[in-house]
């Protein structure tokens, strides 16, 4: 674990508890328009579905440099990373599997083909305009991994010209640079990024390849977009390119990716979105002779239809060929290859009568391999009061075998092979939520209930391959509120899950039964302040349970000129010696400053 000198913090506190007296500023709160929940613009007061927000105005003004800190604070998200800034992340969603979430990039399917999850730790918040995370299962409109939930990522988009340098500890460096116009009907952005640190060592005397050495990452992105709005129809395209260099106490992963989408909107009432997109990723690690490579192209034409009084009927078409493979780099080989073809069709039906609202969702999906799967989902919600109102659904979810599990060879003549004849893993779920306002205080209740069947496992036979066999039960209870008057905003969640094995009435691993998050922020003219608290109960782990933890940041803004701030963000400031991952170290007391100009 790693800490720093009391004598740092006595004057940042002070800053950071100074800033908190500034004088309030009335501000007036809209709700939210978010597209996830439903696959077109909806004001989040009005979706069925537990969604939350995380806008470029809570990304800069948290200070932080990488997801984790963002994403720790919803509530059912529970992370885990093996070690510092940039090392491997996975995130869990209500308790699913990490490759159980759909994760989402400006609308392409992100996770690797190979392995089926996605790599956090490679995308840079600097790239990120908001993130939509919707929780339980969306099959019904986005199809295979949307158990747990989908986390979509929206990048930015260019405008004016914005740079910012920055340090931190463990000799980090962070810089970013932007540059974006409009002229007429044509628009066009451009921005760099790059964070460095050198770290510390990942692993601890329980690791099971522990060295004392630092292990530190390299993280470089770059973006572009462009658009053109013609008379009837409007021209979007992007490109994400990034390459990482993650070290490791065995070596280090080179890992570059790319996400790039083109789409055509147009119409009104009756309106319509064609996009085409391709995604690769490409990861070496030399000190295990590997490579894997995955290459996705997804076709998406969705069509939707204004009704009155707010109703709509949205329906569409995707087409996905996904390509991997797996190569041993000492001699050449293949070790396997895959190629997959899944098409599919959905439709959804949005309306309300009076104080009822509902939502019918249906889709096909149809896989290379094993055939067909359709899934269902309902919602419906009364307004039983103009500050309240109550919802219940029933969604099913389902994820299609990786490539790893259908083809892998294994290891030592054929241990942990994969399984061409696998079925999808499976899974229903039901959630009932009320939502209340009283003046300035929100409050969100939920409860959720969700059986995951065929669960897929290395457990057939003497050589371990992969079969269909686990069943999971996933339920639990969230309670999030907000208070927000004038420049004060006070919020919080409390989350409490079960996620049982139901073969052998096990908990899963590294869910936490019980979490907590708590923000109190202050803003003060084009200034801001804040510090959250998250506490972790003890949770299960490989070798026995992890204890809980607490820890408290601190962040905070502050103009310097008319075009220039200061970040700063401070990490754990009581210093907490704590875990996520058996024999992996986490930070101790430590943060970072930033310089933005804009």
């Amino acid at each position: 674990m790693q800490s720093s000198s009391c004598s740092m913090r006595r004057p940042l506190a002070v800053a950071l508890l100074s800033s908190l007296s500034a004088i309030a500023a009335a501000q007036t709160t809209q709700p939210e328009v978010v597209v996830t929940a439903t696959r077109t613009p909806v004001t989040i007061d009005r979706t069925l579905a537990s969604v939350s927000v995380i806008d470029r105005h809570d990304i800069e003004t948290s200070g932080a440099v990488d997801l984790v800190a963002l994403l720790r604070r919803e509530a059912g998200v529970d992370i885990v990373r093996s070690g510092g800034l940039g090392q491997q992340t996975s995130v869990f969603v209500r308790g699913a599997n990490s490759n159980q979430v759909l994760v989402l990039i400006d609308g392409v399917r992100a996770a690797a083909a190979t392995t089926g999850g996605y790599a956090w730790e490679h995308l840079p918040v600097e790239q990120i305009e908001r993130i939509e995370i919707v929780r339980g299962p969306r099959a019904a409109l986005y199809g295979s991994d949307a158990i747990g939930g989908v986390i979509q990522i929206f990048t930015r988009r260019g405008s004016g010209a914005h740079a910012a340098i920055g340090v931190g500890n463990h000799d980090t460096w962070i810089g970013d640079a932007a540059f974006g116009q409009q002229s007429g009907r044509f628009r066009f952005g451009l921005r760099g990024s790059i964070v460095d640190t050198e770290g510390f060592s990942a692993q601890n005397e329980d690791g099971f390849s522990y060295d004392p050495d630092r292990d530190g990452s390299t993280r470089r992105s770059v973006a572009a977009d462009a658009g053109f709005d013609f008379d009837a129809v409007r021209i979007d395209a992007h490109l994400l390119a990034g390459d990482s260099e993650i070290e490791f106490d065995r070596g280090v992963t080179d890992v570059d990716h790319r996400f790039g989408r083109i789409a055509l909107h147009g119409g009104s009432t009756l309106s319509w979105t064609l996009a085409a997109a391709h995604a690769r990723e490409d990861l070496l690690t030399p000190a295990f002779d590997a490579r894997f490579e995955t290459r996705r192209e997804q076709f998406d034409w969705q069509q939707s239809l204004g009704l009155e009084q707010r109703g709509e009927l949205v329906w569409g078409v995707s087409l996905v060929n996904e390509r991997g493979a797996s190569i041993d780099t000492a001699s050449g080989n293949t070790q396997y290859s895959g190629d997959r073809d899944h098409r599919a069709g959905f439709g959804s039906w949005r309306d309300g009568r009076g104080a009822w609202n509902w939502e019918l969702a249906a889709r096909h999906d149809d896989y290379d391999g094993f055939g067909g799967e359709t899934s269902a989902q309902a919602a419906l919600g009364l307004q039983y009061a103009a500050d309240g109102r109550l919802r219940a659904s029933y969604a099913e979810g389902f994820r299609a075998p990786n490539l790893n599990e259908l083809y892998s060879p294994g290891f030592w003549g054929g241990l942990f092979a994969g399984n061409p004849t696998l079925d999808p893993e499976r899974s229903r779920a039901f959630e009932l939520g009320v939502a209340q306002t009283f003046g300035a205080h929100a409050i969100d209740l939920r409860l959720y209930h969700n059986d995951v069947r065929d669960l897929i496992d290395f457990a057939g036979g003497e050589t371990f391959q992969a079969i269909n066999i686990g069943r999971a039960r996933l339920r639990g209870a969230e309670a999030e509120w907000r208070w927000q008057q004038e420049r004060w905003l006070l919020a919080g969640n409390l989350g409490w899950q079960q996620a049982l094995n139901r073969d052998n009435d096990q908990p899963l691993i590294r869910r936490a039964p019980r979490k907590a998050s708590l923000r109190l922020e202050r803003g003060f003219g084009r200034g801001h302040a804040g510090i959250e608290l998250q506490a972790v109960s003890a949770r299960p782990e490989f070798g026995g349970e992890l204890p809980g933890y607490a820890i408290a940041s601190g962040y905070l803004r502050w103009p310097l000129t008319a075009r220039l701030d200061l970040d700063l963000r401070l990490e754990n400031l009581t210093d907490r010696d704590y875990e996520l991952l058996r024999g992996f170290n986490t930070a101790g007391f430590g943060g970072q400053v930033l310089l933005r100009w804009h």
